[in-house]
């Protein structure tokens, strides 16, 4: 059984966020991914244990210094995809732009992360995540309404609207190079991937099922049957009862009468519903609660935390949170049916890979000894 991208080399110039993660996925999926990484301490966060960095090797090597953009160069002759995520212009000032790439790999996949894109008057601001999602719609429809909005971590922008895309481009262009034999340059931005992922918001909008006020609408928690609740124990159960069958059976195990409840679409009773529902979800623990709703349909179940998660039957039984060391790791996803899961997770250490690397391009022993000594390179 083999992982499906095997085979497939991936430069990645370090980073933190989306562009990682997206390396991350690759290696998940059986790519043979390096990171070429900044002498010293580099980018806040770079080079420290993190799950992104599994799967992967790293060399060190400084771009600033002559020498520096050829090592990596060297490394894309007979490589399949570049990722990086510098701002718009940065790449190129230090040799290693789509240009410069395209010269010594025609059929490169050079895949570009931003937050605000390659072009456009704001594409050299800086930003993160809750500027990039805050410019789309998706933040101000986050949170309680008369209160402010609410971060969604960076799950929705840096991994959701920035790294997802990211890879869906990749995969797109290896079929593109495939059939055409020119390389690719992958324009992902955040803003672009995060708007797509808007598109149902917009969708309701047009049929008048969506406003923007937050929390008027059906999955902001404005209805009773989709939203958190307290419990007796200071935690939180989440009701994502939306069909009537689902409904129905929430209220049974409430031990609540449908009739008197009233109909969930009655935007009269919500009010007083929430009320009920605030009240009853208080007589019990979470824990007390899930043993009640666990044989049943009702789409309640209890909020975890990350620690907790890893412990729930349904990740346990996919396998789907491992510690390995200090970390938690995350399974791979999606699955692949001809590919064996992955047990063992391997944390790229940086600069150890650097001198088998560049011994496997043809330098010898005395030119990367001399690079080392010149700061161009680094273990």
């Amino acid at each position: 059984m083999t992982a499906p991208l095997l085979g497939l080399k991936v430069i990645e110039l370090a980073g933190i966020g989306p562009g990682p993660y997206a390396g991350q996925l690759l290696a998940d999926m059986g790519a043979q991914v390096t990171i070429v990484e900044r002498p010293g301490g580099g980018i806040a966060g770079a080079g420290l244990p993190a799950v992104d960095r599994r799967g992967k090797s790293s060399v060190i090597a400084d771009l600033r210094k002559p020498g520096g953009a050829q090592v990596v160069l060297n490394l894309l002759k007979d490589a399949d995809i570049l990722i990086e995520g510098n701002r718009p212009g940065v790449a190129e000032r230090l040799g290693v732009g789509p240009a410069d790439c395209h010269a010594v790999n025609p059929k490169l996949i050079y895949g570009r992360m931003t937050g605000w894109g390659q072009t456009g008057p704001w594409a050299g601001r800086a930003g993160h995540d809750i500027n990039y999602i805050s410019v789309t719609g998706a933040l101000h429809a986050m949170g309680e309404a008369g209160r402010p909005p609410s971060p969604p971590l960076n799950l929705v922008g840096d991994y959701g609207g920035g790294s997802l895309f990211l890879v869906a481009g990749i995969l797109a262009a290896l079929h593109s190079v495939k059939t055409s034999g020119k390389g690719e340059i992958i324009d992902a931005a955040i803003i672009d991937g995060t708007s797509s992922m808007m598109s149902i918001i917009y969708s309701l909008s047009s049929i008048g099922q969506w406003r923007p006020e937050r929390g008027s609408n059906l999955l902001d928690g404005a209805m009773p049957f989709y939203r958190c609740y307290e419990t007796q124990d200071g935690k939180y159960m989440a009701v994502g009862c939306i069909e009537p069958q689902f409904f129905a059976q929430m209220l049974q195990g409430l031990g609540i009468n449908s009739g008197a409840f009233g109909n969930q679409y009655d935007t009269e009773k919500h009010a007083a519903q929430h009320a009920q529902l605030e009240a009853v979800f208080k007589t019990k623990t979470r824990d007390d609660w899930a043993a009640v709703f666990e044989p049943t349909d009702a789409c309640v179940t209890p909020v975890l935390d990350y620690l907790e998660a890893a412990k729930h039957p349904q990740n346990v039984a996919r396998g789907g949170l491992k510690k390995s060391g200090n970390l938690i790791h995350p399974r791979p996803a999606p699955g692949f049916g001809n590919a064996a899961p992955q047990d063992a997770f391997d944390l790229a250490v940086k600069g150890k890979a650097g001198r088998q690397t560049l011994a496997g391009l043809g330098y010898s022993a005395e030119i990367i000894d001399r690079l080392i000594k010149d700061g161009v390179i680094g273990e």
